[in-house]
């Protein structure tokens, strides 16, 4: 695909962009004085790097090479691969931003569990925890396959030893620096790698001979469905709904960048920036795939490569060096900060509930440690199924049919009690899992009776049970949390730097 003089450039250009990477972390460490700086940030991050840090996350390497490939192969219809995730969280931001952000400050809350402990109970926390680890770790195991995708397509390096690369690199980045040096390093990956899709979007554009070209090529193979938007099933439309649309309300990396954003104004705007940015990005990366194959007519066997046929097809050598680096941008910044929300976990839901850890240092070094162990699971994942997208939709499913209805339950209806919650999240996702054990019965996605049966369930808890907690209830209710947080933000910061003086 690449002649070895382009290799040996791409070579040394990624080295070095990954040494930079590295050094950027080494630059934060010494900054990280609390688990709060390594887990949240310091709860002081501005507009700038927080929106191109979302966007950065919002995309990843498997978006970029899988959507590419899927609307290459099915169409315009794969756009519902994007929609869905910018509809919901427009939903999101405009009705619960503010109340996550609010509620973080009152209690300090870190993960999504903390929410879910916190107004169900701690019996509620593990089967959160479950939730959120097994799609965080097979989606940062997915990050080290893409390295390792790119390794062995450019060098020829096994897979293996791909991942395993993938995984020393990722570690060590996310392990120095926290999430600080991951919003940071984002805002620079985050604009190389928005500048490289659009780039490639109007070549790829500018070259096929534009939209008429290939609507007139889809007619002509008779297959006009590959430049319809509703081209696909809308089974299919559905399940990408209820899977990467649903699945934003319960990300628990936007929640801690909600948590991280230095004051309202800049959670709020940095979201719907990001929103426009990310949606335009997506919808470019399916065009892309479309045009690719409609307009450019280039012919492949494998279409999860395409983003390398079109680079080496239509683009000068400097050209070729730049977009390469845009994906592993793209790999990078989504990779590091699912890694950041997996490993919050293990050492917030964990680590400091069952070791009863109060010493804010200790917290810090356990911090660092559940880097570390999730960088292991995710490694073992990656290793045992190197085609990780499957275990990363059930993940999300999983995700999904657990917390979201306990979630949206929990924060609008005071009388949903702490044992329906709980029951809600366990029996949501215990259905997820046993339905794909099940082989998906009657072909329908587990996404489905995931949530159904979560839904039924906490509305028949809290028919025959009571909240007890009505106190706490009152003040975590949507209603309560709409207003502005930034003077208890501004006064939780200086207690904060007040004891890390005293210590």
């Amino acid at each position: 695909m690449f002649d070895p003089n382009i290799k040996s450039i791409i070579l040394i250009a990624v080295f070095l962009y990954s040494l930079a990477i590295l050094a950027h972390s080494f630059y934060f460490f010494k900054g990280v004085k609390t688990s709060d700086d390594y887990n949240v940030a310091g709860r002081s991050i501005p507009t700038f790097p927080m929106i191109l840090s979302i966007v950065g996350t919002a995309t990843g390497g498997a978006s970029l090479l899988g959507f590419m490939g899927d609307a290459y192969s099915g169409g315009l219809g794969m756009l519902w691969l994007v929609f869905p995730v910018y509809i919901v969280s427009a939903i999101w931001i405009v009705f619960f931003l503010k109340p996550i952000r609010s509620l973080g400050t009152k209690y300090k809350l870190v993960t999504l569990p903390d929410y879910i402990a916190l107004r169900y109970g701690e019996k509620a926390r593990m089967p959160a925890l479950l939730c959120i680890l097994v799609a965080y770790a097979s989606i940062t195991g997915l990050q080290f396959i893409a390295i390792a995708t790119f390794l062995n397509l450019m060098f020829g390096l096994n897979t293996t030893a791909g991942i395993i690369i993938g995984c020393l690199f990722l570690t060590l980045k996310t392990y120095i620096g926290g999430l600080k040096a991951v919003i940071w390093a984002d805002s620079i990956q985050g604009t190389i790698q928005t500048l490289g899709i659009i780039i490639l979007f109007v070549t790829v554009y500018s070259l096929s001979g534009g939209w008429n070209t290939v609507k007139e090529n889809a007619m002509a193979i008779n297959q006009p469905q590959l430049v319809d938007v509703f081209g696909i099933s809308t089974v299919s439309i559905l399940v990408f709904i209820f899977t990467l649309g649903a699945y934003q309300f319960v990300r628990q990396d936007n929640w801690q960048r909600v948590w991280a954003a230095k004051t309202d104004k800049v959670a709020v705007n940095s979201n719907w920036l990001a929103l426009i940015i990310g949606l335009v990005t997506g919808v470019f990366i399916v065009l892309t795939g479309v045009f690719s194959s409609l307009g450019l007519n280039i012919q492949t066997e494998q279409p999860a490569l395409i983003f390398y046929q079109v680079v080496s097809q239509t683009m000068p050598v400097p050209m070729i060096v730049i977009m390469v680096i845009a994906l592993v941008a793209t790999i990078v910044s989504c990779a590091d900060s699912f890694f950041m929300a997996g490993a919050s976990s293990i050492a917030n839901d964990i680590i400091k509930p069952y070791f009863k850890v109060t010493n804010d240092q200790k917290m810090l070094q356990y911090s660092r440690l559940s880097v570390i162990i999730l960088s292991v699971i995710a490694l073992v994942m990656s290793l045992a199924i190197p085609q990780l997208v499957p275990l990363w939709v059930a993940g999300t499913a999983m995700l999904t049919s657990g917390l979201l209805v306990p979630f949206i339950a929990g924060m609008l209806f005071k009388r949903v009690s702490e044992t329906a919650g709980t029951w809600s999240i366990w029996a949501g996702l215990l259905t997820t899992v046993i339905w794909q054990i099940a082989g998906q019965p009657f072909g329908v996605h587990q996404v489905f009776p995931g949530l159904l049966i979560s839904t039924l369930t906490i509305i028949v808890a809290t028919l025959v049970t009571q909240p007890q907690n009505t106190k706490l209830i009152e003040d975590m209710s949507y209603g309560n949390n709409l207003g502005s947080s930034d003077e208890l933000y501004e006064q939780s910061i200086l207690k904060d730097k007040t004891s890390i003086k005293n210590v």
